[in-house]
């Protein structure tokens, strides 16, 4: 028998390799990575399925706490929203996923490793990528990528095989972790029609606003509503509550890393939640110029993730770069939730860099001045009167 990982989720594409493969004459050993999305319940079934379909061996990887503190801890402290819009929600994942399933393959000798891929999408270049870096020497086997499958050709496979699944929910492809759930289907392969309410794992059923307050210390989430945590356990907590306004819902339009235009649903209520909030404590303790350098960085770091490059060197140079541009980035923030929305309301931080005592915008200044005022004005002039006398830019 040819030992052989697969890359298991236990939806419609690993269900269809489990079996073929299984068919074909390989020793197939199944793993999930949670980074999130599944309960225990969900594994249980996932294991269930996984021996029903004919694998050798079912394995989940607990990768929940390995998640945060290797990439979202980071994409928090960049406000990382890829064209302003998206969190990452499974580029994210699919590193660490990588990483886990190679070394597991690596440790039980197995000679292939095997994922569910399409040849159209990102999770093909993310997973052969991190899986030829660090095992070279194990064959990487993708047979809906291969043999150019549609969701409705490996239906009908499973249905002729007597694998049930909820094929009604297998018209959509669902994505669920720690940093948000991604939404797929027809509806997002054209560019204008939305998808349906109940394509969406969460429902709205809060409908009262509700008053939350977040807390941060260096940048990371500390506190709930007063209450203390881990910042896993409160992504977590605040997720269950902010998921009933139905919150963080949007429809993300990109680039691939192959180079077509893509679409895709998300819902991430808790991520937004705190990508926003901390981007809005940063404005009020950080300089200018931290928050200038930091943006590019952030943005080239979440780009580099996104397009699987997270074994550079470069992503850790920029991983300490962003933890040290936390130091000041202490307090609550205070944040409503609606129904489809949320406001920020303001901050309260012992760093806050509107506390000075030099002036308050658009009122007194207390530092200088009206004359320091007016010389530093005329300086700050120079240049552009430079500019215009030699270039006669008054003039058309």
């Amino acid at each position: 028998m040819k030992k052989l990982v697969l890359a298991y989720s236990g939806g419609l594409d690993t269900s269809y390799c489990l079996k073929t493969l299984s068919q074909e004459g390989y020793e197939v050993h199944a793993v999930s990575v949670n980074t999130g999305g599944f309960s225990a319940r969900e594994i249980k079934a996932q294991e269930e399925k996984a021996y029903a379909m004919g694998a050798t061996t079912y394995k989940s990887i607990d990768a929940l706490q390995t998640f945060y503190a290797k990439i979202v801890k980071y994409l928090i402290f960049g406000n990382v929203l890829k064209n302003n819009t998206y969190p990452l929600s499974v580029s994210a994942e699919r590193i660490v996923q990588a990483i886990e399933i190679i070394e597991y393959a690596k440790s039980i000798e197995g000679k292939y490793i095997a994922h569910g891929s399409t040849g159209a999408g990102n999770d093909q270049v993310r997973f052969d990528l991190i899986f030829q870096v660090l095992a070279p020497e194990i064959e990487i086997i993708t047979p809906i990528r291969d043999q150019q499958l549609s969701r409705e050709a490996e239906i009908d496979y499973l249905k002729e095989q007597g694998i049930e699944l909820s094929w009604e929910k297998a018209q959509y492809s669902i994505n669920q972790g720690l940093w948000g759930t991604s939404v797929g289907g027809s509806e997002t392969l054209t560019s204008h029609q939305t998808l349906p309410e109940t394509a969406y794992p969460s429902q709205l059923t809060a409908t009262t606003p509700k008053k939350v307050i977040l807390s941060f210390e260096k940048g990371e989430l500390i506190g709930l509503n007063g209450a203390q945590g881990s910042p896993l356990e409160l992504i977590q907590s605040l997720q269950e509550i902010a998921k009933e306004y139905a919150i963080g819902r949007d429809i993300h339009v990109g680039d691939t890393i192959i180079g077509i235009k893509g679409r895709v649903g998300f819902e991430a209520a808790a991520p937004l939640l705190i990508i926003k909030a901390h981007h809005l404590l940063e404005k009020h303790t950080q300089t200018k110029w931290q928050q200038h350098q930091k943006e590019q960085l952030a943005n080239f770091y979440g780009m580099q993730l996104h397009e699987g490059n997270y074994l550079d060197a470069v992503m850790r140079d920029i991983e300490s770069f962003l933890e040290s541009s936390q130091k000041t980035v202490n307090g609550d923030v205070y944040i409503t939730l609606h129904p489809y929305r949320f406001e920020l309301e303001g901050v309260s931080s012992p760093n806050d860099l509107m506390n000075a005592s030099f002036g308050s915008y658009g009122e007194m200044n207390k530092g200088w001045t009206a004359d320091d005022a007016k010389g530093f004005i005329k300086i700050s002039a120079n240049a552009h009167k430079i500019y215009g006398s030699v270039n006669n830019s008054s003039k058309k």
